[in-house]
């Protein structure tokens, strides 16, 4: 495997920022030193042809002393600094002027904390690349450990061909915060230009798994128990080019039978009984319509069976709303916003979507969430029940406790499974309720319906009443 980086501590520098210092060792102390930056180009060529040099790298990044880089910045506004890049391209260009090929000879000089006085680093190499000062962003790069709280790794820039990211600066590009397997592997990123997909391996070869989850729009590194999620996302692309794009183009049953939930189980229920109503999602409201209540957050936990639990210490992913209608995931990495649609996976194989309400809606619902395991309570044939916060029946389905106080009455509404479907009617007059088809597309905001006149669901259709997402099914 080639070397992407090369990666060099230097022997003890006099001065950090004197650019011959630090470029080549003078007269007869050539024979008796530690390579110098000039040493480390002129045996690592970019390309060779037997043993001879054909071009070289170009772009260079210089870490010296965090304290020097401070009292430099702090004393001249940072001079020194612009010098010594300037120098050392200066140096580079003479000497290696006939390999250039035509590349820009670029130096960045940084600080770094590791380093002790009079240390200088060096890393240069085929995934070490330097933007022009023009030079937009093609694409961003993020990773999560939870699929959940994203953090940015590195820019990919339309003239950069290579990145390597990884477990730290010393043999990657760059470092992934939490980057969970080790020194063994890296993920290598190849950008054929603005017209190609990037392209993404591992390596060494076959030391992780990569696959690509088309749901969540990221690529998934495993090795074993341990997982990590990368995202590469066209900065500046219109919305289709977007990993959420994932959920855009696929066509209208696709996108709602992610929310669909799994068949029930016979053997969850008696086998006498053949209607059942489960909890599909829930539905997280609009927190900035009850003000009035006090109420400031609302937050939905997950645990590792992807069971709503309201133990903070159980849940492996939580989803917040705030008083502002801001949506946040919340994991053991942090807190990030999010917005749907989304997917997320806390858990190996059993994803949490997140799915964006429809407009007629949204007055009152930020997102809805798919339940990866709906929970379900049979119900008898000709039998009117009711259901609403002070109600038994379904009591098991609204799982979100407290919460109930906004958004779902006391007693919401009345339902009574028959032939054709359910008859729903409204008890209280304030109960908002929505029509969602089996693929849980909106139908329509039920208007008037009493016992008397009520509204006909269809069998395996949806109801939403207050935060919770039910299914009746026949």
């Amino acid at each position: 495997m080639p070397v992407y980086v090369q990666h060099e501590v230097l022997g003890k520098v006099g001065d950090v920022f004197n650019a011959e210092a630090i470029w080549q060792a003078p007269g007869l102390a050539l024979f008796s030193r530690k390579p110098l930056l000039r040493d480390l180009l002129e045996r690592s060529p970019r390309e060779h042809r037997g043993r001879a040099a054909t071009r070289c790298f170009s772009h260079v990044t210089l870490m010296l002393p965090q304290d020097d880089v401070d009292d430099d910045r702090h004393l001249t506004r940072g001079a020194r600094v612009r010098d010594l890049a300037q120098s050392l391209a200066a140096l580079h260009q003479k000497d290696f002027g006939d390999l250039l090929k035509g590349d820009d000879v670029r130096y960045d000089v940084v600080g770094a904390d590791a380093l002790q006085p009079g240390q200088v680093e060096v890393r240069f190499g085929h995934a070490v690349y330097l933007p022009a000062p023009d030079e937009k962003i093609l694409y961003a790069v993020t990773a999560s450990t939870d699929s959940a709280v994203w953090k940015p790794v590195c820019a990919i820039y339309p003239d950069q061909r290579l990145a390597l990211i990884g477990h730290d600066k010393a043999t990657a590009s760059h470092a992934v915060p939490g980057w969970p397997f080790g020194p063994a592997g890296a993920l290598l990123l190849i950008n054929d230009g603005p017209d190609a997909p990037i392209e993404l391996q591992v390596r060494p070869k076959d030391t992780l798994e990569c696959t690509f989850d088309p749901i969540g729009g990221c690529y998934v590194l495993k090795d074993g128990a341990a997982r990590l999620f990368v995202k590469v996302a066209r900065v500046g692309a219109p919305a289709a080019a977007k990993p959420a794009a994932v959920w855009k183009t696929r066509s209208l049953d696709a996108n709602a039978g992610t929310m669909r939930p799994p068949p029930e189980n016979e053997a969850t229920f008696a086998p006498a009984a053949q209607q059942c109503v489960s909890l599909a999602a829930l539905a997280l409201p609009r927190l900035s319509r009850y003000r009035e209540t006090g109420m400031e957050s609302m937050e939905v936990g997950f645990d590792s069976a992807l069971g709503v639990t309201a133990n903070g210490d159980d849940a492996v992913i939580r989803f917040s709303v705030d008083a502002d209608d801001q949506l946040h995931a919340v994991t053991g990495a942090g807190r990030q916003r999010i917005s749907a649609p989304a997917s997320f996976a806390p858990v190996e194989g059993a994803p949490i979507a997140l799915a964006p309400v429809a407009p007629e809606m949204a007055d009152r619902y930020c997102a809805t969430v798919s339940l990866a395991q709906p929970p379900s309570v049979p119900v008898a044939a000709g039998v009117r029940f009711e259901f609403g916060r002070a109600t038994p029946m379904l009591a098991s389905l609204r799982v979100l406790g407290g919460a109930d106080r906004i958004g779902l009455s006391r007693s919401a509404f009345s339902f009574e499974a028959a032939a054709g479907g359910y008859r729903i009617g409204r008890i209280s007059p304030t109960q908002a309720l929505y029509h969602l088809d089996d693929k849980m597309r909106f139908v329509a905001a039920i208007g008037e319906a009493t016992a008397d006149q009520p509204y006909l669901l269809p069998a395996g259709h949806h109801l939403v009443a207050g935060h919770y997402v039910l299914r009746f099914d026949a």
